[in-house]
Order: C-alpha cells, then sequence, then structure tokens
C-alpha cells in the first residue's frame, strides 16, 4: 500500500475546501443580493431594539434603585420613628413604675399611720377602760365598806338591844322568882334594925 499522495490529488483536495468557500462565498454574494437590504434593515433594527432594551434596563435599573432607596429611607425613618415610640413608651412606663411606686411607698406609710393611730387609740381606750373598772371597782369596795360599816354596826346595836332586852329578862325573871317566893311566903325579909 502506497501511502504517499500524488500531487495531483493534493490540488484537488486543496481546491475542494477553496471551491467550498467560493461556493458559500457566492450563496453569500447571493443572498446578499436577494435579502440584503431586508437582513441590513432587520440587522439595525435587532440594533435598535438592543439598544432600546439596553437603555430602558439601564432606566428601569435607575428606578429600581432609586425606589430601593427611597424605600429603605422610608423604612429606616418608620424603624427610627418606632424606635422613638418605643423610647417614648419605656420612659413613660418607667415614670409610671416610679409613681406607681412611689404612691405604693405612700400608701404602706399612710396605712402604718393609720395603723399606728388606731393601735394608740386602742391602747387609750383600754387605759381608759382600765381606769373606769379601777374606779367602778373603788366604788364597789367604798360601797361594801360602807355597807359592812352599817351592817355592823345594825348588828352591833342589835347585839346590845339583845344584851340588854336579855339583861331586862334576867331582871324580870329574877324580879318573878321574887315575887313567887313572896306569893309562897317563903322569902323572908331581913330585919330592920
Amino acid at each position: 500500500m502506497n501511502t504517499s499522495h500524488s500531487p495531483g490529488k493534493k490540488s484537488a483536495a486543496a481546491a475542494a475546501p477553496l471551491a467550498d468557500a467560493q461556493g458559500a462565498g457566492n450563496v453569500d454574494k447571493i443572498r446578499d443580493i436577494l435579502f440584503g437590504p431586508q437582513i441590513r434593515n432587520y440587522e439595525k433594527r435587532f440594533s435598535q431594539v438592543e439598544e432600546r432594551l439596553a437603555r430602558e434596563a439601564g432606566e428601569l435599573r435607575e428606578e429600581l434603585k432609586r425606589r430601593f432607596a427611597s424605600l429603605e429611607g422610608l423604612v429606616k425613618n418608620e424603624i427610627a420613628s418606632l424606635a422613638d415610640q418605643v423610647k417614648a413608651e419605656k420612659s413613660e412606663r418607667a415614670e409610671a413604675d416610679k409613681e406607681l411606686g412611689r404612691e405604693l411607698r405612700e400608701t404602706a406609710k399612710s396605712a402604718e399611720r393609720r395603723f399606728a393611730q388606731a393601735e394608740e387609740q386602742s391602747a387609750k381606750a383600754l387605759r381608759e377602760l382600765r381606769q373606769l373598772l379601777a374606779d367602778d371597782a373603788r366604788r364597789l369596795a367604798d360601797a361594801i365598806e360602807l355597807n359592812h360599816k352599817e351592817i355592823r354596826g345594825a348588828l352591833d346595836k342589835e347585839a346590845r338591844e339583845l344584851r340588854t332586852g336579855l339583861t331586862d329578862r334576867l331582871a324580870l325573871a329574877d324580879l318573878f322568882t321574887e315575887v313567887a317566893v313572896r306569893l309562897k311566903n317563903e322569902f323572908k325579909l331581913p330585919v330592920k334594925k
């Protein structure tokens, strides 16, 4: 087998791509003659559409950037406003807590004062009650003592009267005995000298 190429074969192989290139060039020329103005028109239109799309995309991009910037500013303002409201509410709550604490302390002090006053009034009422009881006990003791003296005096008087009455009875009994003896003539009178 002979692997060497002949010079005629080489020129034919080289001529085929050249012929293809010339054929393709001819086709391009034919196409250019038939469709050239339309293709250039389409190319011009595509180029204008691409430019317009690029311009509109750029404008849209800029519009979006402006809107996002505006939205970002609005969000920042709202966040700042909310933060200010939260601070104000926190401050108000802290102030309200302080006020409530102060009111609670005042209420506790007031309750302590009232409790102390009630305790003092209770102690005073207890002292007055004790004093009244002591006074009543003294009056009762004095009344008992007076009644005791009166009763003792009355008993002593009755006892004296009984003793006096008893003595009179003895004298009366002696008298009756003497009368009885005289009546019986058993009584002898002493003789007078």
